[in-house]
């Protein structure tokens, strides 16, 4: 089959590590693989132009992208991040691994991302309204409430879904709450929505980890990134005796080998944007945050973060995968040949996706249910997916990545092949 033209991926990045997954799971698909091509191919990419004013007077151009992987299990569901290195081919690999995600927790989605190529701290919060806006706007002609339907990711919130949310109601004509999910409470939001993805590394966390028997009383964690998901699974691991010894964000990183008291780390990072400065711990440079020892390492940052000779130099049991794609395919064979075991991102970060559903669910019914209902539900799903990704992986003696892209592909494929193909 001849390769896409519109991307260049390398084995690293991006979209040549989604293929790298895909070509690693084909022989594991059976029948399914005279299907296996189309997981190769996103449906749909949309590239917009978004010219706004700015409150200087003058005009600015932006990038903005919307990829559809698959709407083969439902409509896209997939997030919107703002980021200045943004582009094509990392929106086109976001949107297949919502894809592989929404279907390795059987949730009734297709995959499908967003971006905005931009640094938000360079705009006024009016600014940043407009942009959201006008992207809302030229991408309204794919999205919907059951077409797609984008949620937060970097550097966007709740805040930017209901602009988003009022945008397309607004073009539409009828307010439509469920077009959106990580909306605020008042829009029609979900309680646990902003904990969920924390939580979700947290809850497979702790199954991974019985395991492979490593306790969890007194366990050492060390995390990168601190946004919400890395500071919320720390929170809940040090509430149930693990240790976070080690923490890296855009600030710098800091390390206690004693473990951070997380209530004065929280209210710190609460205040200062970030780690660096904190009290409670000692300052190192950055890329010394990967010789750091712990049994349990949680990249929650960006992807591509795990390079060969990162990998190389890890000295932990656990990988859990907060972030999506943190692990270059190079990184992965280097922890495989030193028996790191990796809880990929597909299942590892899928709580949020799953708590997003639970929104999209009370938006169509406008019943909502209590915050403990939501736990309760989250945890069931993450821990019978988590499960059955084991069994899987433990059926076929492969790793768990490679399970989990089992399971999902699986999934999507059956769909593919009871529906079809139009015409």
């Amino acid at each position: 089959m001849p390769n896409l033209s519109f991307v260049s991926p390398t084995r690293n990045s991006p979209w040549g590590t989604y293929l790298s997954q895909i070509d690693a799971v084909e022989p594991y698909l059976g029948s399914l693989r005279r299907w296996v091509e189309t997981l190769r191919r996103p449906k749909r990419a949309l590239i917009v132009d978004i010219p706004i004013e700015m409150d200087n007077g003058t005009i600015a151009h932006y990038e903005g992208f919307r990829v559809q992987h698959s709407l083969t299990r439902g409509p896209g569901k997939g997030g919107v991040r703002y980021h200045p290195d943004v582009t094509l081919e990392e929106v086109m690999a976001l949107s297949a691994w919502m894809t592989i995600k929404n279907a390795a927790v059987n949730l009734p989605y297709g995959g499908a991302k967003g971006g905005i190529r931009l640094d938000p701290a360079l705009l006024s919060m009016k600014e940043l309204e407009k942009v959201t806006r006008r992207y809302t706007s030229e991408i309204g002609i794919i999205i919907g409430p059951n077409q797609d339907i984008p949620a937060p990711d970097v550097n966007t919130n709740g805040k930017i879904m209901a602009w988003m949310m009022d945008t397309y109601s607004m073009n539409t004509g009828a307010t439509a709450t469920g077009v959106v999910t990580g909306k605020p409470i008042e829009l029609g939001g979900s309680l646990g929505r902003v904990a969920a993805t924390g939580r979700g590394v947290f809850v497979v966390g702790r199954e991974a980890m019985r395991r492979l028997n490593i306790e969890l009383e007194g366990a050492r964690v060390a995390v990168q990134g601190f946004g919400n998901v890395g500071s919320i699974a720390a929170k809940l691991f040090a509430a149930n005796g693990a240790k976070i010894v080690a923490v890296q964000d855009h600030t710098g990183t800091i390390v206690n080998a004693n473990g951070f008291d997380m209530a004065s780390l929280l209210e710190h990072v609460a205040q200062t944007r970030g780690v660096a400065g904190y009290k409670g711990g000692e300052a190192i440079a950055n890329d010394e945050f990967w010789d750091v020892k712990s049994d349990v390492l949680i990249p929650a940052a960006l992807e591509g973060q795990i390079t060969a000779e990162r990998a190389q130099r890890l000295q932990t049991r656990l990988v859990l995968e907060g972030a999506n794609g943190p692990t270059t395919p190079d990184g992965e064979a280097v922890l495989a040949d030193r028996g790191i075991v990796v809880v990929p991102d597909v299942i590892a970060n899928a709580g949020g996706v799953t708590v997003s559903y639970f929104e999209w669910v009370q938006d169509f019914s406008s019943f909502f249910w209590t915050e403990d209902e939501i736990n309760v539900r989250l945890d069931k799903i993450m821990i019978g997916a988590f499960k059955h990704i084991w069994e899987t992986g433990e059926q076929h003696k492969i790793p768990l990545r490679t399970a989990a892209f089992t399971v999902a592909c699986t999934r999507v494929l059956q769909a593919r092949e009871e529906r079809g193909l139009y015409p």
